[in-house]
């Protein structure tokens, strides 16, 4: 299949539904192999069907991933070595939002655990693959929601008390903690390597049904159903950030792209800011080294300075 990504492979979490899913189609149609990586086989094998009959002869892969199951991260790592040679890209896209309070199977808090740290894990585990392709990319998927986030360290694993919220944009601020520093590591060991984050902006996908769900509140399910028809882009105009990150050609170390309508929430992609706690290094380096003590997961890329 041609198109000007024929020659990338891209592994993309939570590619199986909403912006993940867009996504994916988008990069292959551009003409990327895409692997998509998800905690639910069945609902990964029924986005690969959807992306195939979209892009007819996409080429098209499956990883089996629960990103809040620090084992299933290294066996989803394994795989992934045991069957590719290298990574062009790799989309830190899956997450939770706004659910009730639950901690993962290694006992973290489920937003922090499944958004931040398994990423952070993952991204460790196979940075030997995106090393191995000649101009490799890491696409961290954040939100407009990191402004609203303890910018400290304290209360990641809900230890001081518990807000859905809080928890939510505080992973998203560990996000763009995780993709700055990534970078500002990559860059001072000489690798050519980009790490970037996006956002998709107000997007109507499953996300924000899904605490309700689990609350098992009803009428809060169905506003959101309401607020997503009345106010929110489609899933494919909030992928285009994350897809604008991951193939266009202008692209730099540390960049952040995310909607350029009004507050973020809507339109093209486009270069856009952040909070000065995401951008504060002493803070992601204190973040690194804690997510490194919980994960066991190391890179071998030395922080820069302090």
């Amino acid at each position: 299949m041609g198109g000007p990504l024929r020659d990338r492979r891209v592994v993309i979490t939570g590619g199986n539904s909403g912006i993940g899913l867009e996504a994916a189609r988008a990069l292959a149609a551009a003409g990327a192999e895409v692997v998509i990586a998800g905690r639910n086989p069945e609902k990964v094998a029924a986005a690969v069907e959807e992306v195939a009959g979209f892009v007819p002869g996409a080429r098209l892969a499956t990883v089996t991933v629960d990103l809040a199951d620090l084992t299933a991260v290294a066996a989803a790592a394994d795989e992934l070595h045991d069957r590719f040679d290298r990574i062009d890209v790799l989309i830190n896209n899956a997450g939770v939002m706004a659910v009730p309070l639950r901690h993962s199977a290694d006992g973290f808090e489920l937003h922090f655990a499944t958004n931040h740290l398994g990423h952070f894990a993952l991204t460790g585990q196979v940075l030997d693959l995106l090393t191995a392709a000649p101009a490799p990319r890491v696409v961290t998927v954040s939100s407009g929601m990191h402004r609203f986030a303890d910018a400290g360290l304290a209360n990641l694993n809900a230890e001081n008390g518990y807000d859905k919220w809080r928890a939510y944009s505080t992973s998203k601020l560990c996000n763009l903690r995780f993709a700055f520093e990534l970078q500002r590591r990559l860059a001072a060991s000489g690798s050519t390597a980009l790490s970037v984050a996006a956002h998709p902006g107000y997007a109507a996908t499953e996300l924000q049904r899904h605490g309700p769900r689990m609350e098992r509140a009803r009428v809060k399910e169905h506003a959101w159903t309401v607020f997503n028809r009345l106010f929110a882009q489609s899933a494919r105009a909030g992928a285009l950030p994350i897809v604008h990150a991951a193939s266009a050609a202008d692209v730099r170390g540390g960049d952040y792209f995310g909607p350029r309508g009004p507050a973020e929430l809507w339109g093209r992609p486009t270069r856009v800011g952040s909070t000065r706690a995401a951008r504060d290094p002493d803070a992601a380096r204190r973040l690194w080294a804690l997510s490194e003590s919980l994960t066991g997961v190391t890179y071998g890329v030395p922080a820069v300075g302090g």
